[in-house]
């Protein structure tokens, strides 16, 4: 009898699927606002769900933390239809994203989903959302310059492959436009653009009117508009570092651009105050301090030989305050900053760059010595003119009283000349150092004057000969 079981056991072994494992799931117990706690599901922190609603509805959500028996979840969707125990079921292997060259071109949400009607994403992999950390000790160094098509940026401040920047800059400033010469102009081998919490009609303007078709045709757009999700503003901007990271791993020089590192900072805050965590620096909680520079460390050089990711940041600014605290945080973890004045964009004056306030850490180790001087000696001959603009600009200067002023005022106009720059004029590095070499003249020491008052010496000579 045993054995004739066990028989029949074994035939029906083969009609058995080998994905019949019982379906773990809990279910929802408490939503405020957008913090969803459920119960008797066995999931760890950055795992995803999906969430039976009525109907055939459902809401994909993350976990985002816990205490005790209860998760706490954020949803990636809109939140519709749930009610009070609803069925909260586990997805398995949902946090790997798609990376693949055929990316190129394409624009995708926080999720990898694509946005822009193409077509389905034919993606090479699907790996996790977060790199592999490389050992400091083991990234190549940055010794090579980046040619980024802007004149400003090239002979002043001049980027280094593997180079992480800040774009610091208030509202309507020609943030976004300056990026966009950046994509198009370039020399990088792959560009990958992160729009993180703009307006919906900014992440088409931006597309279609600033990247064009030309940029776009090398880039990888990864947009998650402001009426987003938190959790799914903050899982773009690690997609755009990680799909960066996927064309750094084959050798390529990587431009990363991601507008705005403050939206990034928002939305974790929003994620942590949901969750209960104490705010810390103006409703900042310390997390949001914590993630920052975990997500800017993981783009820079790789292994000696091998690809780069030359990241730009841009940094909002409210008010024009320079010490807002994420501002305060970015320029303490970031390679330079370039600072984007509203009075300059007040004038006129494009791309409104305060090469004043703006600095490249790593311009001594890119540059050509000559040309690193001779960019101190614009900034000097610059800074002069500045701090006696109000005095030359009442007619209170008079003339010949300062040499440097004297300078600084005979050549401001081919200076000034020399920072603005066209939306669709490109200027390569060579052009930007050899335009910096003709509008700065070299520093000369002053003539040797002939003294009024003799020589003590030679009048001792001539009373000792008389």
């Amino acid at each position: 009898m045993t054995s004739s079981l066990a028989d029949r056991l074994d035939r029906y072994q083969s009609y058995l699927r080998a994905d019949s494992e019982p379906e773990l799931s809990g279910r929802l117990t408490r939503m405020v606002g957008l913090t969803l706690e459920c119960v008797g599901c066995p999931m760890v922190v950055g795992d995803r769900c999906v969430i039976k609603g009525q109907g055939e509805g459902t809401v994909e959500a993350e976990v985002v933390g816990f205490e005790d028996d209860k998760v706490y979840l954020m949803p990636l969707t809109a939140i519709e239809g749930l009610k009070p125990g609803a069925m909260v079921v586990p997805l398995s292997a949902a946090s790997k994203v798609p990376v693949g060259p055929l990316m190129l071109g394409r624009v995708v949400d926080g999720s990898g989903e694509p946005l822009d009607g193409k077509g389905p994403l034919l993606a090479e992999a699907r790996v996790p959302l977060t790199g592999e950390i490389i050992n400091p000790l083991n990234r190549a160094p940055v010794r090579q310059s980046m040619d980024v098509g802007i004149r400003a940026i090239n002979a002043l401040l001049t980027v280094g492959q593997g180079q992480r920047l800040g774009l610091f800059a208030g509202s309507g400033v020609g943030k976004s436009m300056l990026l966009g010469m950046m994509t198009r102009f370039t020399d990088a081998d792959v560009i990958v653009v992160g729009l993180i919490g703009e307006r919906g009609r900014e992440v088409k303007e931006f597309i279609e009117d600033i990247l064009g078709e030309e940029g776009l045709a090398r880039s990888v757009v990864v947009a998650a508009p402001a009426d987003d999700s938190p959790l799914m503003r903050l899982r773009a901007a690690m997609l755009t570092t990680r799909i960066a990271e996927y064309y750094r791993d084959k050798g390529k020089r990587v431009l990363l651009l991601m507008d705005s590192l403050t939206r990034y900072a928002q939305a974790q805050r929003e994620i942590a105050l949901a969750v209960g965590e104490p705010p810390a620096t103006k409703g900042y909680p310390p997390s949001v301090f914590a993630k920052l520079p975990q997500l800017v460390e993981r783009t820079g050089n790789g292994l000696p030989g091998g690809g780069s990711i030359t990241a730009f940041y841009t940094v909002l600014t409210e008010g024009d305050d320079q010490q807002d605290p994420i501002a305060d945080a970015a320029r303490a973890i970031l390679d330079g900053h370039i600072v984007l004045s509203r009075r300059l964009a007040e004038e006129g004056h494009y791309p409104a760059i305060d090469v004043e306030a703006s600095i490249s850490r790593v311009m001594p180790q890119v540059t050509e010595t000559e040309h690193f001087s001779r960019s101190q000696r614009f900034k000097q001959v610059y800074s002069r003119y500045q701090q006696a603009r109000d005095l030359i600009s009442v007619g209170a200067y008079v003339k010949g009283s300062d040499p440097e002023t004297d300078f600084a005022i005979t050549h401001i106009g081919n200076m000034r000349q020399f920072l603005q720059q066209g939306l669709n004029e490109r200027a390569s590095l060579a052009e930007s150092i050899e335009g910096l070499l003709t509008v700065v003249p070299e520093r000369r020491s002053p003539e040797r004057r002939k003294s009024a008052v003799p020589d003590p010496a030679a009048v001792n000579a001539s009373r000792g000969a008389g």
